[in-house]
Order: structure tokens, then sequence, then C-alpha cells
């Protein structure tokens, strides 16, 4: 199971952490990642990290989000600096690990 946290309201070019911790060894999962929902919209992939270390990042977030690990925590988080506006959706934290596993949204409002 995922269990995610770190979600709230920021100002514009603020940043904020968003957590992921996994209730198994996070050394099982292939790959770990986040997305984001805005509604009326389709579920967008924001960043994603593969058990190899390789990252990839939606061209919006490139350069402002990063995507971590913590092995000892059994957690992966995202960094996410100088937030816009249009960054305020509900972020799921993802795993895939024989099968894909969600985590509860967590709410980040960025306010202008």
């Amino acid at each position: 199971q995922l269990q995610a946290s770190g979600g709230g309201v920021v100002q514009v070019g603020g940043s904020l952490r968003l957590s992921c911790a996994v209730t198994e060894s996070i050394f099982s999962i292939n790959i770990m990642g986040w997305y984001r929902q805005t509604p009326g919209k389709q579920r967008e992939p924001v960043a994603l990290l593969s058990n190899l270390g390789s990252t990839n990042y939606a061209e919006s977030v490139e350069g402002r989000f990063t995507i971590s690990r913590d092995d000892a925590q059994n957690t992966f988080h995202l960094q996410m600096t100088s937030l816009k506006p249009e960054d305020t959706a509900v972020y799921y934290c993802y795993a895939v690990k024989r099968g894909a596993f969600w985590g509860q949204g967590t709410l980040v409002t960025v306010s202008s």
C-alpha cells in the first residue's frame, strides 16, 4: 500500500514536498512516481523514477520538480519548487510491482 502526504496551500513561487510511504519494501518496486488530476481532466503523469535510477518528468514541471527516494524510510518524495497556479491539483503517488498501485490523493493548492 501507498500512503501519500504533504499536500497543502502554498503561494505562487513557493515550495512543497510530497511524500509517499510504502508499506512493503521499496526495493521491490520497479517504477514509482507521481500523477496529478484536476476536475474534469484525466490523471496525468508528473514524475517517474525507475528502480535503475532513471527519471522522467512532465514537460510542464521539468526543472522545478524533483522525484527522489529514501530507502531507509521506505518512502519516495516529490520536491516541488517555483510552484504555479496551474500546479494546483490532487497528487497521487503510484508504484508498479507486479501490477500498478495508487496511493490516496493529496491536494496541492497554489494561490496567487
